[in-house]
């Protein structure tokens, strides 16, 4: 009964998440504008200024398409982890939190069950983008598709807690925009998602450190060397270690008696 019980929680927060993201299509079609932007304009451009030497996990010269496409993929992640977050300070703030933390079943695994759902979304909106990358010439091994599963879900789950984490300390939904953009953007340009990090050290040894120890330029990596058939040991030990630690906060956050807000008075106590 328990574990039938932990079933049907998990299938309804999935199913909820499904519909919403249904329901919100402009969401979808914003999910692909971005990376398709960088791919079809930037792109461009920057093939024709950027350098890449032969670097693993690739074995001969690439295309600028091919190295940024990776890390337009983490993008896709990261976006979605955020507006994933978004949805939990939009239902914190409407009250409809509190009909789902009156289950029986634990916090944490309530908040499990939303990461993972919002990690299903993000993963279905990558292989539509790896899709149309692939019409425009972004032609990885056809086993790297299947064999880059495990690294969506993995960094998916880290970049997803992180947006839960972020979400505890956010009263208001309007706040949360800004938070978004103060986190999002200097991830994402701070990392090796557009450049290899040996590019970055040429212009600033600094910047090249701060890329290094970014969470997600260790996601984009693990996706990056999995999705050509390779492992970077490196990336998946550090994106375990921060899925480990976000989702510990995030637990701990939420949680009415030991969490940040408990502390505030703020809405895990009135939840």
């Amino acid at each position: 009964m328990n574990a039938t019980l932990h079933w049907r929680c998990l299938r309804a927060v999935i199913v909820r998440e499904g519909l919403r993201f249904v329901h919100q299509r402009e969401r979808f079609f914003a999910a692909l504008v971005r990376p398709l932007v960088w791919l079809a304009i930037f792109a461009v451009g920057f093939r024709a200024v950027l350098g890449l030497s032969i670097i693993p996990p690739y074995e001969t010269y690439i295309l600028y398409e091919d190295y940024v496409t990776p890390g337009l993929v983490a993008m896709i992640q990261l976006f979605n982890g955020m507006q994933s977050s978004l949805s939990m300070v939009y239902d914190r703030e409407m009250g409809s939190m509190k009909t789902l933390l009156v289950s029986p079943l634990p916090r944490w695994y309530l908040l499990v069950c939303k990461l993972l759902a919002g990690v299903l979304v993000s993963i279905a909106q990558v292989y539509v983008f790896l899709a149309i990358a692939w019409f425009w010439g972004v032609q990885p091994p056809e086993l790297g598709y299947l064999a880059v599963l495990p690294a969506l879900v993995l960094s998916g789950l880290m970049l997803g807690a992180l947006g839960l984490l972020l979400s505890s300390f956010i009263r208001q939904l309007e706040n949360f925009a800004g938070v978004m953009n103060f986190v999002i953007f200097p991830m994402f340009f701070a990392s090796s998602a557009l450049y290899p990090l040996w590019r970055i050290r040429e212009g600033s040894p600094t910047l090249a450190w701060i890329a290094g120890i970014n969470p997600f330029t260790q996601a984009v990596e693990l996706i990056r060397f999995a999705l050509y058939l390779q492992f970077n040991g490196t990336a998946f030990l550090a994106v375990t270690a921060c899925l480990a630690l976000f989702l510990g906060g995030a637990i701990l956050a939420y949680d009415p008696g030991r969490g940040f807000w408990a502390r505030r008075g703020g809405p895990a106590e009135q939840g």
